[in-house]
């Protein structure tokens, strides 16, 4: 390799390379080349940039495991070639496709940056040349010729986050993700200030392994006021459900009616794995501390501790799929793999 780093910008889909539909008023996807044309200042970085594009780019509301297996398996067939990889990506499902791509990606040594935008590359008004330009800046960093970062993250309006610890929160303004338990990696503004002790630390060198089928057959179970017995009874007997993410009140909290802990029970002892996650926008699940999350505890929840509900999910379909005993399941989903939980 050259002393220049090399990154690869592989083109998804999403707002920052669509154009508007003249007719319609409706966003569409434009050729990928043109992307690159609106925006000169890229050749001033110092990196060599090569571009890779979805053959048929896609809405990220149209996002799933098969396409994030592209993407893994993009990253793979040009893993050796390039120092790092720029991903861009609608908004929508962007927390959700840095999540999967961070367990998809095992012992990653390179970073693998998500960005994307709010308005498309040709508005005046535009967030797209800043996230994209100083998101290859960040995947071109080196330091004694290794990667300064090495793990799956999100840039967007002048932060970094870790990808697995995101989620999006606005759909109007330029600060659209926020990581709410953990800190953001580095700033942008006159310079890159960096947190390194944030960093993902540097493992030793072992070959990439990617993971590219997960199991989807899991659901997200949003408890309220008023949750009918029929409708969980309905969701937890679906053929070959194997997952449930269950997003619970404040620290854990759920219904301690029978009929709620009996579903549950009924469901775990039948395999099912129930992981509880907390709907707050921050905080952690602490099952136990008040009474009305002890029965969860009691009857085999798993805790999703301060997991996003994104990384929940993600996290669930590749364990799935993964030689895991029932019984050290649990003990395997508590623990953190790629820094998505404490």
């Amino acid at each position: 390799m050259s002393s220049k780093a090399k990154i690869l910008l592989l083109y998804t889909g999403g707002t920052i390379g669509m154009s508007k539909d003249f007719e319609t008023g409706a966003l569409k996807a434009f050729n990928f080349n043109k992307l690159l044309q609106r925006i000169p200042e890229l050749k001033q970085l110092d990196c060599e940039i090569e571009t890779l594009s979805f053959e048929d780019p896609i809405d990220s509301s149209n996002m799933n495991p098969a396409e994030w297996a592209k993407i893994a398996t993009a990253i793979e067939s040009n893993y050796e070639r390039f120092n790092g990889f720029v991903v861009l990506h609608g908004s929508d499902t962007m927390s959700y496709s840095a999540s999967a791509l961070s367990f998809m990606l095992e012992n990653l040594a390179k970073p693998v940056i998500f960005t994307g935008s709010q308005l498309p590359i040709g508005d005046l008004r535009t967030d797209a040349k800043e996230n994209l330009i100083t998101a290859i800046q960040i995947a071109s960093l080196q330091e004694n010729n290794a990667p300064v970062i090495s793990e799956v993250c999100l840039y967007f309006e002048y932060k970094l986050y870790r990808g697995n610890r995101t989620t999006k929160i606005n759909a109007e303004h330029f600060k659209a993700f926020t990581s709410p338990n953990y800190p953001h990696l580095i700033e942008s503004g006159v310079h890159l200030k960096k947190w390194p002790e944030l960093f993902l630390p540097q493992k030793d060198p072992a070959k990439l392994m990617v993971h590219k089928v997960l199991d989807s057959n899991v659901v997200i179970i949003k408890i309220f006021p008023g949750i009918s017995q029929m409708v969980v009874a309905a969701i937890l007997n679906i053929a070959n459900l194997k997952g449930v993410i269950l997003e619970t009140y404040g620290s854990g909290n759920a219904p301690t009616e029978d009929w709620f802990i009996s579903l549950l029970t009924k469901a775990i002892q039948n395999g099912l794995h129930i992981i509880n996650v907390t709907q707050c926008s921050g905080g952690s699940v602490n099952m136990g501390q008040y009474e009305t999350s002890t029965s969860l505890k009691e009857i085999g929840v798993i805790s999703g501790k301060d997991i996003t509900t994104e990384a929940a999910i993600t996290k669930l379909m590749y364990l799935l799929q993964q030689d895991i005993a029932p019984e050290q399941f649990k003990e395997v989903f508590e623990s953190p793999l790629r820094g998505e939980m404490i």
